[in-house]
């Protein structure tokens, strides 16, 4: 197979592991050259699963090294640091998540947690030249060679730094690529309307830097913010977006699958409500702060009529 029909059956196995829906993401994968953004070969290839268990320290992180561009196009992890177990992301995952944003030609778009840059050249060819994408990489060598990465996109700019204190303007897309305990109200507040946000909501997994829990798409609609759970997801912290205080309650929604039954995202003043998950007895009094009020920036995500998680605005 040349290189070319590779890209695009490569393409077509990630629209079938992901159920993409949307034709221009399909193309972009099909188009984007993966290798291009991976460095220099060799290029060191492994699996999502071997990568879960090295985590977890139940075996050491098993690498498959090649230098043919063709292997690259499947849906497997290529190493970015092996020593720090960072990798070019899982593209079915990506590529569910980039769906779920129901990016459209003309969009303006934020990617906080770009890496090396190829998921943002994906968003770049489906929000087209009318669009755009703002990316932000807390890492500066990965920053770094996603602006040089990406150079040849004019609608695109690579900011290096934290992604949460950068002023994005208003989006009509967001894809946070980093756990959170909450959601960050800039973001929220920079949707525009019929903005869609996509976010991971995660534990801490120990001192690893990484989190685990569920991605959540929220979508703004006249000053409401309908929510729901798209998926699990394994992923590195966005460390100046976590409140420990949220911890221990989000693990406790995911041991109960409460959190799976997330509607909506309050972020206005309302009345308190004493439970923080469905039952009230679920966490103990301390888990409760009484400094998290409305007057301090809390955002509540609901259950219905009832609030799920209470954080601060970060």
């Amino acid at each position: 197979m040349t290189l070319e029909e590779c890209r695009s059956f490569y393409a077509q196995e990630i629209r079938f592991a992901a159920n993409l829906s949307s034709a221009a993401l399909i193309e972009a994968f099909a188009h984007v050259p993966r290798e291009k953004y991976l460095g220099p070969p060799p290029w060191h290839i492994t699996s999502p699963e071997g990568t879960a268990l090295s985590i977890a320290g139940m075996r050491s992180a098993s690498y498959t090294p090649t230098e043919d561009p063709r292997d690259l196009y499947h849906n497997v992890l290529v190493g970015l640091d092996i020593a720090h177990n960072v990798n070019n992301g899982q593209p079915s995952a990506l590529a569910r998540w980039i769906n779920a944003l129901d990016l459209r030609p003309g969009d303006r778009a934020y990617h906080l947690g770009c890496g090396v840059g190829y998921y943002t050249a994906i968003m770049a060819e489906v929000v087209g030249t009318g669009g755009s994408v703002v990316a932000s990489e807390v890492d500066s060598d990965l920053a770094a060679r996603a602006r040089e990465n990406l150079a040849g996109y004019s609608n695109v700019t690579v900011h290096a730094g934290d992604g949460a204190a950068l002023d994005t303007g208003i989006c009509d897309a967001m894809f946070i690529n980093a756990g959170v305990t909450h959601p960050h109200r800039p973001w929220l507040e920079w949707l525009g309307h019929g903005g869609r946000i996509m976010l991971p909501i995660t534990a801490a997994m120990g001192d690893t830097g990484l989190g685990k829990g569920v991605m959540l798409r929220i979508v703004s609609d006249r000053g409401h913010l309908a929510a729901k759970v798209v998926g699990d997801v394994a992923i590195y912290s966005c460390t100046s977006v976590r409140d420990p205080r949220l911890e221990p309650l989000i693990r406790k929604a995911l041991a109960t699958r409460t959190l799976r039954q997330l509607k909506s995202v309050r972020r206005d003043a309302h009345e308190q409500i004493d439970s923080v998950i469905r039952d009230a007895r679920a966490f103990p009094d301390h888990c409760r702060a009484p400094s998290w009020s409305p007057a301090q920036g809390t955002i509540d995500l609901w259950i219905g009529r009832q609030a799920a998680l209470r954080g601060s605005s970060g």
